[in-house]
């Protein structure tokens, strides 16, 4: 997402020599950035690695809003007027390398900082413009397009000449809640795609540019 943005300035070189306080974050794959409820006192860049952002709600039910791949933003409702509690959680699906960086830290950062105050407002607009195409998705596309689209987004398909992506072990129940379905259809329709030759099915992933066939076919 941010890729397009440091075409023009390095958001991730700046972040990593600026002269600011941040804290270098490690962890693990199913450690935790933040919790939904803790304060939302900080925004991390993501250098390496992938986070998964879920919610949970008073009912119980659990749903995946977001991925976070390297180069991108997490936590940004601490910049909020009023930031409050987190509404969400960051969890590492892979192995992660972050920079946390507090509110105020931040919030001086984009006042002294014009350069990456627009790559970051960049960013939010981005973020933004997901989520609406997100909801047209839900609303529009069948089950079978919404899997093969989050597909493909996780896989960052941008480049034709680029090879065919793994992406980071993610279950089917994570993938069903993305995309507003059952675990069960979407274990039909991975089976579906593997028998197709548009994926690879393992313990990873592999994503043939041949998924792009689910749309082009209706």
């Amino acid at each position: 997402m941010t890729k397009n943005i440091q075409a023009e300035f390095d958001v991730g070189a700046f972040l990593a020599t600026a002269r600011y306080e941040r804290t270098a974050v490690r962890l693990t794959g199913a450690q935790i950035f933040f919790s939904q409820g803790d304060p939302a006192d900080c925004v991390y860049f993501l250098q390496e690695g992938r986070v998964k952002i879920s919610a949970i709600s008073a009912a119980g039910k659990k749903a995946t809003i977001r991925l976070v791949s390297a180069g991108e933003f997490f936590g940004e409702k601490a910049i909020g007027p009023e930031p409050g509690m987190r509404v969400t959680t960051a969890t590492a699906m892979t192995a992660c390398d972050a920079l946390r960086v507090a509110r105020p830290e931040f919030l001086r950062l984009m006042q002294e900082e014009p350069s990456f105050s627009n790559s970051f407002s960049s960013f939010l607009l981005a973020c933004n413009l997901r989520v609406q195409a997100d909801l047209v998705d839900q609303l529009f596309n069948r089950v079978e397009r919404r899997l093969a689209r989050i597909l493909l987004l996780m896989a960052e398909y941008s480049h034709p000449e680029d090879g065919d992506p793994l992406i980071p072990q993610i279950s089917q129940e994570a993938l069903a809640n993305m995309i507003g379905s059952s675990r069960s259809r979407v274990n039909t329709f991975m089976n579906r795609f593997r028998k197709l030759g548009f994926i690879e099915y393992n313990s990873h992933i592999r994503v043939h540019k041949s998924l792009l066939n689910v749309f082009l076919r209706d």
